[in-house]
């Protein structure tokens, strides 16, 4: 007998999680450069209420990517709130007339992606999309010592008294990252060298209890081919995923970090704009700092990506006569951050 109806496969979803600033938006530009015809709808996920990454997605000038195929949730990690924005958000893409061939989510560089795989499960959309994989962006420069200044210490610490709570939340994230992959991106290995780039893959591949490819990359430039398509059905596969928060029933919160959004004065200069943050970064320990400024006597906006005391600029896009010469500048770090003093340095022009 012929059948009346069709079932339609569910949709695959990627899920493209990493510490913060590891190049997860870059890599997403580099997967919506290359799509050939497929139709890729992008949620974004920030930690903080100024939306950078889904802009600068924006500004890609990839043919082909619309605006409305890029949604920005600014209201924190995804892990914390499943109920009120990813379900909704992930329902309204499904209901569109002409749904996404595939969608992909960027998570804040603080989410853990294991509750948002368990969100997978929810009635409404587990018979209508799958998660094809979990993809894990990693910082190569910034993986090794990054998360405790003394690591043989700590170690110390915790071999002479177990009781005591030597959690680096720091650390947890990027664990909880790497445990929940189905591939790792080992970025920057241009800014590394050959030994340094064995030595990050093997410490990860010892963080991974299972068997994961990783593969090296230079500004995110992968195949899309490599990282769509791996078919993993990570929504069925949780218990291969371990994370420091199973014990907790899940639950995990940000406490341990802050992020605050500062208004930019027009600087005078570009090098004396990113000296400025270089300075600010190292004196405050920020861990993160992104956002446009405008430069005196240029006509295009100055993006600003900062990873610690790293920092990459360009101007990405010119100026409307008649906008203020302003600028916003996210500013990402442990809590205690002296908010009142990095302010007031980047006050000054």
């Amino acid at each position: 007998m012929t059948p009346t109806t069709t079932t339609r496969a569910r949709v695959p979803v990627t899920v493209i999680t990493g510490f913060l600033g590891a190049g997860k938006t870059t890599l997403l530009r580099h997967v919506l450069a290359n799509a050939k015809g497929r139709r890729i709808a992008i949620v974004v996920n920030e930690f903080g209420t100024l939306g950078i990454d889904g802009d600068t997605l924006r500004a890609c000038g990839v043919e082909g990517c619309r605006d409305e195929d890029i949604v920005e949730l600014t209201n924190g990690c995804l892990c914390c709130t499943v109920a009120d924005d990813f379900l909704p958000t992930m329902e309204s893409l499904l209901d569109r007339a002409s749904p996404p061939d595939h969608i992909v989510i960027e998570t804040s560089g603080l989410a853990l992606p294991k509750p948002l795989l368990k969100a997978f499960g929810w009635p409404t959309i587990r018979t209508r999309m799958t998660v094809d994989g979990v993809v894990t962006v990693v910082d190569g420069p910034a993986a090794a010592g990054r998360f405790a200044d003394d690591p043989e210490e700590v170690a110390r610490q915790q071999a002479a008294d177990p009781s005591l709570d030597h959690d680096n939340p720091l650390a947890e994230v990027y664990e909880d990252q790497l445990l929940s992959a189905d591939l790792v991106v080992l970025n920057k290995s241009d800014l590394m060298t050959a030994q340094q780039a064995d030595a990050v893959e093997a410490a990860i591949r010892a963080e991974i209890p299972r068997a994961v490819k990783v593969v090296r990359a230079t500004d995110g430039q992968v195949d899309p081919a490599v990282l769509l398509g791996l078919d993993a059905a990570a929504e069925d596969d949780l218990a291969a995923r371990p994370s420091h928060h199973d014990a907790e029933g899940g639950e995990h919160e940000h406490d341990d970090f802050e992020s605050f959004v500062l208004a930019i004065p027009e600087q005078g200069s570009v090098d004396g704009f990113i000296d400025r943050l270089k300075t600010l970064a190292e004196q405050h320990d920020i861990l993160r700092m992104k956002g446009y400024a405008c430069v005196q006597g240029k006509p295009m906006r100055l993006a600003v990506q900062g990873v610690g005391s790293r920092f990459r600029h360009q101007f990405d896009r010119p100026l409307a006569s008649d906008a203020p010469r302003t600028g916003d500048l996210v500013v990402i770090g442990q809590k205690g951050m002296d908010q009142s003093a990095i302010a007031h340095a980047l006050a000054q022009v």
